[in-house]
This record gives C-alpha cells, structure tokens and sequence, in this order.
C-alpha cells in the first residue's frame, strides 16, 4: 500500500486504479440525511465496475428520515469519486467514497440530500458575481465521556455521564487512588497535563483526520472539564462540509478505539459550557479577498451587508445551524453563549465576531451561534445564503458593539435582537423567513417543509416527555 494521503480521483478509472495500488477489498459508499447523520453501504471490489461508480445504484430512500414515502422509494446514489479516502477504522482494505443523491425518475439532485443543496449554494454564489468561492473553517466542540447511561422509559427517566475528569469525582475512591488532577468547573481551558488528561487521544484523532485528508491545525482542552476542540484548515464550502462530516465521524470512532465516547451535544453537563461550533467564513473572487476593505476592522462595506443578512435572518439560520432541542439549553446567557445579535472586533460576546488578522487575506466574519449538531452542508449554504442576501440588499448591520454584551442589563439589553431560545422558535422563524435561501432553487420550499415536520417530532417528543426537575419542582405542589 501507498503511504501516500489519497483524496481525489480524476474519474472512474483512476479510482479504480487507485483502489488497486491501496489493496482495497471494499468501497465503502457514504452519505448524509437531514439530520447530519451519515449512512453507508459497503460493495464488495468484485462488484464495483466503472459502470457503477459512473452511474450509481439504487438503494432505499424510504428507511431514511424526512425523505420518500414507502410507495416512492427508490433513490440513487451517485458516488463522488473526486471525494475519496482509505477508511482508518476497517479491518479490511476499504475505500470511502461520498455520494450524492439522485431523483431516479428526473435524473436531478435529490432536493433533500444535503450535499446535493451544498453543491446548488456553490452554484449559486457564482451566478451572483458577488465571488466565486465561499470559504469556512468551523471550530466544532465536543465532549469525551468514560460512560455515558440513559432510560427513556414511561415509568423511569433518567441520564448518568461520568468522566474521569468530572470534578464531581474528586471525592470518589478510585482503586489505585484518585490523583486529584482535574480541572473545576468553567476551568479547562488550555490547562496542561495531569489536569488535561486526553492530549494524547485528541492528537491521535488530528493524526487520523490527517491520514483522510483533512488537514490538522491545533487541538486543546475547552473550557468545560472532559470538553475539547480539534482545529482543521478552512477549505471551500462543500469541500469544509465534507470535512466537518469527516471530523465528527474521527471523534467518534477513535474515542471508541481507546474505550471513551465522545458527544456532539451542545449541552450534556449541566451548570458548566456548552459546546459551540464557530464558523468563520468568508468570500472570494478569483484571488482576491472580497470582505478585505477600509470600513470597520478593515473590512469591505460588502462584508458588512454579509454581516447584516446574517443578522438579519439569524432565527431562521438558527433551525439550521442549532438543530436539536438541546442546542437552546447552550443558548442561555452566563456560559459565553453567543446569544446577542450584534458584530463586534476580536470581541467574543457578539454573535458575529471579526478575528484579528496579519493580512488582507484573513479578513473573515466569524459567527458564533452554530453548535457542532448543525448539518455542515445545510448550516454552511444557509448562512452564505443569507449574506448573500444581505450584499444584494445592502442589510447595513448598523454600528458594531465593542462592550462585553453579557453585561447588559434592562433596556440596553431589551432593545438588542437575540438568537431564537427554542427549536421550536427556531422553526417557526424559518417557515416564516426562508425566501433568502430559495434563491436559486438552492433551497426548496419541499425541503424546508420536510425539514420542519422532521424536526417538530423531535420538539413535541421533548414537549411532552415529564422531566425529572418537574418531580422536582412540582410533584409536591
């Protein structure tokens, strides 16, 4: 096998000719539904054939939530074999392979496939002339527990996490002895080891992100105990997406490997951070950076108008890039939630942050609300459809606000527009706002009422579900 990093193939050909340098003994074929979660199917080499990987297979798109119905089932997945990779985790020789899904009856990209969509904001970013390409680097944040317990039963509701990190086990007898190195509460940011004790496992996660072809930045230990970040390199929307997708499927998987789970959850531990994921962003036109300018922060008045589509469609973005009913538990103010819509220079209050930058080509806006359930494909084409939107509108943001907004108090705070504080707020503002992102057919309307009816079963399953801080607060009453 080949030490060299594979991650593109120029068509059917060569993949095949690259399967055989790499040994491959299965293909691997992957793709993403509304809930950001990705499926798979593996193929036998004996029966992947450039006809295959030309034309694609059909598979069931009924078994697959908030798409076809039973009596319309048929789907095609088309695979993309200028995204490939050698599967890290496989007992066999396999190659990963993204797809695309295809209507079988038009022949047309699948409305509801979420790389489908990313690869429409693509298109349509060029049709603009605004720029050619949209670039982002997301920040996702996660959790690594040692156990993770949970019951959802009519007469028994209940979750236990244990971290060996939890300060909640600083009494606890731990056979051998229980050292003590932990960090407190609100305390883990950039602590070193003993106190930060999974150095280790997040380096191997950046090594394997390597070896897939997502290039490694850094990795630290977040500001909650048993809570870290992993940084990768911007790249272009659909290909960041797929690197995000990429990046949760690593965590996951390699924190399995050495006997640890990891979570996506916004908000699994109570009282301390919840897990953002941060995602800067910005536009291109050939080489030159187009939110590069003399206005505030050395930005261009276009960035602005970016910022002001951002602003101004934030609670609709929010069904999209805080997708579960647990995202609006991070949403609260007191635990550096971004839940101000305001803009702001190297300020990490505001919902849209400009990073401090050594050039031109770093000029970037970075917002802050997404948490790391988001959808990359849907989260990434949302937001660049709503700057967008505010470029061909001139949506002036208004003046940018350089105070610590978690201290505002009464009116000042009263009169500055929030993020949604619920999904099904955050559903309601995107049926009633969504024409800036059916711009294009990038968006349909098909989509988004299919994606509001997914997403209200998991509201109303929340809704109506007694919690255990009702006993408490109410049992007695």
């Amino acid at each position: 096998m080949s030490d060299k990093v594979i991650t593109s193939a120029k068509n059917a050909s060569e993949c095949l000719k690259i399967a055989k340098e790499y040994g491959v003994e299965f293909f691997n074929f992957r793709f993403s539904d509304l809930r950001s979660k990705m499926h798979h199917v593996a193929f036998h080499k004996d029966q992947v054939t450039e006809t295959l990987l030309n034309e694609g297979f059909y598979f069931d798109g009924s078994s697959i939530g908030g798409w076809k119905t039973i009596d319309n089932s048929d789907m095609r997945m088309q695979p993309d074999v200028r995204r490939i990779s050698m599967c890290p985790f496989a007992a066999q020789p396999t190659m990963d392979i993204f797809c695309d899904v295809y209507d079988p009856v038009t022949s047309l990209p699948y409305e509801r496939d979420p790389r489908s969509i990313a690869r429409k904001a693509e298109a349509y970013l060029k049709k603009t002339k605004i720029a050619d390409t949209a670039s982002f680097g997301p920040e996702a944040e996660f959790f690594i527990f040692d156990s993770v317990k949970y019951t959802t039963d009519q007469n028994h509701v209940s979750y236990k996490i244990d971290s060996n990190e939890g300060p909640y086990n600083s009494g606890k007898y731990i056979e051998g002895g229980n050292t003590g190195h932990r960090p407190r509460a609100k305390g883990g940011y950039f602590p070193e080891a003993p106190v930060d004790s999974e150095s280790d496992l997040r380096a191997e996660m950046l090594s394997v992100l390597n070896s897939v072809g997502v290039k490694p930045e850094k990795h630290h230990h977040e500001v909650a105990p048993s809570q870290h970040e992993l940084g990768i390199t911007f790249d272009t929307l659909l290909k960041c997406a797929d690197n995000t997708q990429l990046f949760k499927h690593v965590v996951h998987n390699v924190a399995h490997a050495y006997g640890k789970t990891a979570t996506f959850m916004p908000k699994p531990v109570f009282g301390d951070n919840g897990s953002g994921m941060h995602c800067h962003q910005s536009l291109w036109k050939g080489n030159k950076p187009v939110f590069a300018g003399k206005e505030y922060a050395h930005l261009s008045e276009t960035c602005l108008f970016y910022i002001g589509g951002i602003i101004k469609h934030a609670r609709a973005l929010n069904a999209f890039t805080n997708p579960s009913t647990n995202s609006y538990k991070r949403l609260v103010p007191g635990y550096e939630a971004p839940v101000i819509l305001a803009y702001s220079a190297r300020n990490r209050s505001a919902s849209c942050r400009i990073p401090t930058a050594t050039s031109d080509n770093g000029r970037r806006v970075e917002v802050r609300f997404p948490d790391s359930l988001a959808d990359p494909y849907l989260a990434f084409s949302a937001m660049m459809m709503a700057g967008l939107d505010g470029i061909e509108n001139k949506i002036h943001p208004g003046d940018p606000m350089d105070v610590n907004l978690y201290e505002l108090k009464g009116e000042a705070l009263a009169n500055v527009p929030q993020v949604c504080g619920s999904l099904r707020d955050a559903l309601d503002s995107l049926k009633s706002d969504h024409a800036f992102l059916t711009k294009g057919d990038v968006f349909t309307e098909d989509m988004i009422n299919a994606y509001i009816t997914l997403k209200m079963d998991e509201v109303e399953a929340v809704e109506m579900m007694p919690h255990p801080i009702e006993f408490d607060m109410y049992y007695s009453s």
